[in-house]
């Protein structure tokens, strides 16, 4: 497999948040793609965050893209010049007002490598608990739910977890047995 090579690019939309391009591509067998859309997107953080007593901290939000109600690791972008286990840290008290004691980094995902410039860095808190009162954003809507963190791959299956990345990192989960019973004491 050979790379594709860029012969001109034009900026769409560009915000804070979000770039996107329009590229002009050949293909290796020399074929052009006269309009070929990337968006760049900041990378971004998941955590499944679970409680000593065997809970799942989720959080439920409408999500406009769908246009649907769904549960959801708690996520957010990585901000400029902070490190993705930093972020992941930050974005589980803002949304949720719990701190883990026991962190573990599961590995990273390509978001939709074939049009999106990022990743989803995923990792695993153990020895969850409240800490305050979740500090959200104005464009945040959410509701924290705690659920049997067995019962996560059901969710999925049954739709309720819809996210791709967030359902990745539960079955990645569940491979490791992390999901099975509760871990007291921490560890992974």
């Amino acid at each position: 497999m050979r790379p594709w090579t860029r012969l001109a690019s034009k900026t769409l939309v560009d915000r804070w948040w979000m770039t996107l391009r329009e590229d002009r591509v050949q293909l290796p067998d020399g074929p052009v793609l006269e309009e070929y859309h990337v968006a760049e997107y900041p990378d971004w953080t998941c955590a499944l965050a679970l409680t000593d007593d065997g809970q799942a901290v989720l959080v439920e939000q409408y999500r406009y893209g769908i246009d649907r109600v769904i549960l959801e690791l708690p996520a957010g972008a990585v901000d400029p010049g902070e490190e993705p286990a930093e972020a992941v840290r930050r974005e589980l008290r803002e949304e949720t007002g719990y701190e883990g004691r026991e962190w573990v980094r599961l590995g990273k995902l390509a978001v939709e490598p074939g049009r999106h410039t990022n990743y989803g860095h995923i990792f695993v808190a153990q020895g969850c608990h409240a800490a305050a009162a979740p500090d959200l954003d104005v464009s945040e809507d959410l509701r924290v739910r705690l659920v049997p963190a067995s019962s996560l791959p059901d969710l999925v299956e049954a739709g309720r977890i819809a996210h791709g990345v967030h359902a990745a990192a539960v079955f990645w989960a569940h491979a490791k047995g992390l999901l099975d019973e509760p871990h007291p004491g921490g560890g992974v």
